[in-house]
Formats: structure tokens, sequence, C-alpha cells
């Protein structure tokens, strides 16, 4: 069996008087391409953050499980990914530093990470001085570097021009091939089915649908998600 990294045992999320996540049965297993859709204020981006710990249930339980005896390295992709008025060295070594990394590792991790995302011409350059699609890669060689068991997407290409989408979408294959676990939301679900191998639909905080890609695209789904899906590709 797939080993199981993270997994959310009737989990629910409060903001205040809004219930933005509720009783979520979800596990999230070593290699999995984990497309999160659903329209606008379902709970895409409260279950990332769920996931990748930076929310607490507020009922249920979410675990985190070993791999190899430690705990599973993660790392998350904002849509607007954040950067410091610095050079892009300067980003990365903030990054490595920030990660306990040992400091004779920093050089070669940063050089590596800049060639896997073509950007070795820019070391020296203001980050936030780059365009958007060379920043969203760079914010992928600052994940990638890090070397993550998962790596959370929040709609990574929703702001970019086509020809940086399909760079992304490039880099972002090209990691999961290398058997770095993938949960990305996202609108595009042409996206979804060039990326994903599994898909979970939400709905008003609820995991309506989680199936594989090619079931989720070609089988009878609830209602909901059909709706959903008619108004998304509206020849079906």
């Amino acid at each position: 069996m797939t080993t199981a990294l993270i997994s959310l045992a009737a989990a629910t999320v409060r903001f205040g008087g809004v219930m933005a996540l509720r009783d979520i049965d979800l596990e999230l297993r070593r290699g999995d391409r984990l497309a999160l859709i659903g329209a606008n204020g379902c709970g895409k981006t409260t279950l990332l953050r769920l996931l990748h710990g930076l929310l607490a249930p507020g009922s249920g339980e979410r675990r985190l499980h070993a791999v190899q005896g430690r705990r599973p390295v993660q790392a998350m992709l904002f849509q607007r990914p954040f950067l410091l008025h610095l050079s892009v060295h300067l980003n990365l070594r903030l990054a490595l530093w920030l990660a306990g990394v040992p400091r004779g590792e920093h050089a070669a991790r940063i050089a590596e990470a800049l060639h896997r995302v073509g950007l070795e011409a820019m070391g020296e350059r203001n980050a936030r001085a780059l365009s958007g699609g060379q920043q969203q890669r760079l914010a992928l060689a600052r994940a990638w570097m890090l070397r993550p068991d998962i790596l959370f997407l929040d709609e990574p290409t929703a702001s970019l021009d086509p020809g940086s989408k399909r760079e992304v979408e490039a880099l972002i294959d090209e990691f999961a091939r290398t058997g770095m676990t993938i949960v990305m939301s996202t609108h595009n679900l042409g996206q979804v089915k060039r990326l994903a191998s599994r898909v979970a639909y939400l709905e008003a905080g609820r995991v309506v649908v989680d199936w594989p890609v090619e079931r989720f695209f070609n089988d009878e789904l609830p209602p909901e998600a059909a709706l959903f899906l008619k108004g998304e590709l509206p020849w079906h």
C-alpha cells in the first residue's frame, strides 16, 4: 500500500461563526498528485492550509505520519509568492537558513535550484523586479531546494500569461515525477487533467468527491460536482 503522509479525520475549521471546513476525512499518500477544485469560497485554500499545518482543526484530527523515521518535509507556494526586496540569491539563502540547512550546503543547493528553473543568470537581480512568471519559478526553486516530501500549491498559475503557465506546469510535473507529493488548488480543469492523478471536489466546506482523475472526468458525478463541471466545460 502507498505510504500515508497526512490524514484528516472529521476535521472541522471555523472562522468565527463561519464553518469553513466540516467533517473532512482525507488521506494524503506518497506520490499523490491531488487537485482541489470547487467554486470560490468552497474551502480549497483553507484545506491546503489545514493539510500543511498552518491551521489547526477546531475539532477532529490532523495526523502527520513519519517518513523513514522523520517528519515529512513540507513546503507551500502561494498564488502570489512572498519575496523580499533582496537579490534572488539572498532570498534563497534566507529560506535555507530558516530551514536549518547547514551553511556549507547553501551554495550548491542554490545553484542547483536556479538551474532547475532556468534562472541561473538572475542570481543578483532583485527578486521583486522579476516578471510574474520568473517570480513563480523562483518560488518553486525555493520550495524545491528544501527537498520537500510534500509541496502545496495554491492556484500556482492563476495570474500568469500562457507561456509562463506552461513553464510552471512543466516544473510541477517534473517535481512530481521525482516522487514528490503534490497538492494543488486550481480553477483550471485542463490543468487538473494534465497534472493530477486524483481530484477532490469541495462544496460549502465539504469534500463531495475524492476520485482518481480518470474517473472524475468520465464517470457519473454526484449532482453538485456535475453542475460545477458543466459550468466549466459547457460541452458536457
